[in-house]
């Protein structure tokens, strides 16, 4: 895990938040207990998590938002406790009134929870987000496509140049070489793969993407080339599931996980 120094003007927000009496407008969120969860995350980022629920997409993001601009998440965090939304670039991200009323088993931190769910929930034009929802309805509503990701990085994190370059042909090698130019640059970069082949060491039947994560640098081409026969091999951090991950793959197999790169820089 990666600790951070806290900026004076972070622990100085958590502060003001911990000493306000507005009350939060969560039934089934403790603010002790979400305030110990934002201190924790702001010291290391490593530790968002999106637990057991179908919320890849937006805990990438929330990981760049923390890791890059802890301010505006303790901001964020905030506002979304005590009013159950917060202001993007041009709208405002709301919690619907089943979200913020909702009680059960979340499957992850409270303020992870209450974060990842109320962005996920505004992109929903049919789902609702609910804590007891049957598996099927969770996933359904969980599903984050490329638009909405494109959508995060404007309006949560606030760049101005974002793009989707998907990959389900070819265009790997381009992707990746223009998302480590923007890494470097100071942008974000994420990744759709899919889970199994790519984190988890195993041959999907059918390769299919459904998992965003963090693309974080160490970008790396060893041997052969995308466009012979003679293949190479891939190398990258990722963060995903509470974890930074090496990967190291042969070209032939990374080329079947991996399917776009949405990148946002200024």
């Amino acid at each position: 895990m990666n600790s951070q120094q806290l900026d004076p003007a972070v622990i100085s927000a958590i502060a003001d938040f911990e000493k306000s009496n507005v009350p939060g407008v969560w039934a089934t969120l403790d603010k002790n207990q979400v305030l110990a969860d934002m201190r924790s995350r702001v010291a290391d980022p490593f530790l968002v998590n999106q637990g057991g629920q179908p919320f890849c997409g937006p805990a990438s993001i929330l990981f760049e938002l923390i890791r890059k601009q802890p301010l505006r998440y303790v901001q964020i965090c905030r506002s979304i406790f005590e009013t159950g939304s917060f202001q993007g670039q041009t709208t405002r991200i709301k919690a619907s009134q089943t979200l913020v009323k909702s009680r059960g088993r979340l499957r992850l931190s409270q303020a992870d929870w209450m974060v990842l769910a109320t962005l996920r929930e505004a992109e929903n034009s049919i789902f609702n987000i609910e804590v007891e929802s049957p598996d099927i309805i969770r996933n359904l509503s969980g599903m984050t496509k490329s638009w909405e990701m494109k959508g995060w990085t404007r309006e949560v994190l606030g760049y101005h140049q974002v793009k989707y370059i998907h990959t389900y042909i070819f265009g790997e090698y381009e992707a990746l070489n223009e998302a480590s130019t923007i890494i470097d640059s100071g942008g974000v970069a994420f990744g759709l793969i899919t889970a199994s082949g790519l984190l988890g060491g195993k041959k999907p039947f059918l390769p299919y993407p459904n998992h965003w994560i963090t693309i974080l640098g160490n970008i790396s081409f060893k041997g052969g080339s995308w466009f012979d026969q003679e293949s190479g091999r891939v190398s990258l951090d990722i963060y995903s599931w509470a974890k930074k991950f090496h990967i190291d793959l042969d070209e032939r197999p990374f080329e079947d996980y991996f399917w776009g790169v949405v990148m946002g820089s200024m």
